[in-house]
């Protein structure tokens, strides 16, 4: 007897999906589905993956229901949070993709200074909910940045220097496991499991809550944006090397060079224009904040400065323009430990012969507290890192000399690769890295993270991320 048509026309991923139509709350869908397009929208423009199933999880057992499904079918998975991620990691070609973008609780306790949040938030809703009672945790500097992706990468905003990598601020975490259980990780319980997600939490599990420290940050600091012609960027670059090495830890100054946006608060006849930027949050007490940014304030004649009293969420928000969803990214990123004279001229020397019109190259401001904790205090590790240096190119899609960017983009970042520390942010790592460059990320950490990794998710069914390759001991 010949097969049937409905015979015929049945694939692995029609079982997957048969199965879990009949235990999901949340919604199944396929390519073509109402709501697909929205589940597999990422913000790096360059990105373009197919999953053949997303489930949409309303709660943590729905997230069991498909990892359980994954690991028994063979499916490639994935997770989705904010959908921010540079390489694209949140989706799998052919496989199943968790969309966790239906979880948006937090839960802020005021007295205990905590908040517990759910996978699908994004640090803006984290933040405006936190600054009803003054408080904060380190999150970034973009409001639409998934929290979890952050989080599970280490995390490192404006308040890092005083508090440290967001992952020295969370306190518990309750993870699906490669095996469907479901387990609370602390630094009480399940250390291990905790201390590798803490940097390394996309290679672990699937968390779907998370429970941060809050710190008293707010509601008005003093932040904003200063701009000064890049033909003085010889000025600006020492300047800011000495006001990096000087500043409290409560002000954060972010180093960029970048073209001058057709903004309202630019004068027209500098849209367009190369200048040096400095983007800059106190977080500490108001009275502090004049002496803190005198040495700013000292550089003459900017083009720009929007420096003053504002919101803490309008400081975590201000550069949102700056990276619009769907536009093409492609990032290099290095630690760097010192400004040198040698590695200021090579940043310079770079912007000035950069022929991207949307990027930026610069560098964000750490040290601190992050060098409080010591090096093997979590996955994360790279307690010497002072800056993050970046070349960030962006460009719309179907600009002109596109193609050529990517290349140009590297080659840059091999000028700059001597004066690292060996360590990098494995959050700004592009899906064209190798191997070699996530255990740069983990450095002597790395063994300890394999063989964690071979404990709690073996046969690797998470591997849309960073991976971290299973080890064993012998």
């Amino acid at each position: 007897m010949s097969p049937t048509p409905t015979a015929l026309s049945t694939t692995p991923h029609d079982e997957v999906a048969d199965r879990l139509r009949s235990c999901l709350r949340g919604a199944l869908l396929r390519p073509g589905d109402e709501g697909y397009g929205d589940a597999t929208l990422l913000w790096n423009g360059m990105i373009a993956k197919t999953p053949a199933l997303v489930v949409r999880p309303t709660g943590t057992a729905d997230v069991v229901a498909a990892v359980d499904a994954a690991r028994e079918h063979g499916l490639p998975l994935s997770v989705r949070g904010g959908g921010h991620h540079i390489a694209g990691t949140a989706l799998v070609a052919g496989g199943l993709t968790l969309d966790m973008s239906a979880l948006r609780g937090i839960d802020v306790d005021p007295v205990a200074r905590t908040v517990t949040v759910q996978p699908g938030c994004v640090l803006g809703e984290v933040d405006r909910e936190t600054q009803l009672h003054g408080l904060a945790t380190p999150l970034g500097f973009i409001s639409e940045v998934g929290v979890a992706g952050l989080t599970l990468g280490g995390g490192l905003g404006y308040l890092s220097r005083r508090f440290g990598w967001t992952v020295d601020n969370l306190l518990e975490v309750e993870v699906v496991t490669a095996d469907g259980g479901v387990r609370r990780a602390s630094r009480d319980e399940s250390p291990d499991l905790f201390w590798a997600i803490r940097g390394a939490g996309a290679n672990l599990g699937v968390v779907t809550s998370f429970t941060f420290r809050l710190h008293e940050v707010g509601p008005v600091v003093h932040g904003g944006l200063v701009l000064w012609p890049f033909e003085r960027a010889d000025e600006i670059l020492a300047a800011y090397r000495t006001i990096a090495a000087g500043a409290p830890r409560e002000l954060s100054v972010w180093m960029l060079m970048l073209h001058a946006p057709p903004a309202p608060f630019v004068p027209e006849r500098w849209h367009g224009r190369k200048v040096c930027a400095m983007a800059v949050c106190h977080s500490g007490a108001p009275e502090d904040a004049d002496a803190a940014l005198a040495p700013i304030r000292a550089l003459p004649d900017p083009v720009v400065d929007l420096i003053g009293p504002m919101p803490y969420t309008e400081v975590q928000s201000y550069l949102d323009d700056g990276e619009p969803k769907g536009h093409h990214y492609y990032w290099k990123n290095e630690f760097v430990a010192e400004l040198s004279d040698e590695l200021l001229a090579t940043t310079r020397d770079l912007f000035a012969q950069c022929p991207i019109p949307e990027a930026e190259i610069g560098f964000l401001h750490l040290g601190g507290a992050i060098g409080d904790h010591a090096e093997d205090d979590g996955a994360v590790g790279n307690r010497d890192a002072r800056f993050v240096f970046a070349i960030t190119g962006m460009w719309e899609p179907g600009h002109p000399g596109a193609d050529g960017f990517p290349g140009w983009v590297r080659d840059g970042w091999q000028r700059i690769r001597p004066f690292s520390t060996g360590g990098n942010y494995v959050n700004f790592q592009t899906a064209d890295e190798g191997d070699e460059r996530v255990r740069a990320t983990y450095g002597s950490r790395y063994d300890r993270l394999a063989r964690i990794k071979a404990t709690h998710d073996p046969d690797n069914l998470f591997r849309s991320n960073r991976n971290v390759e299973v080890r064993r001991d012998p």
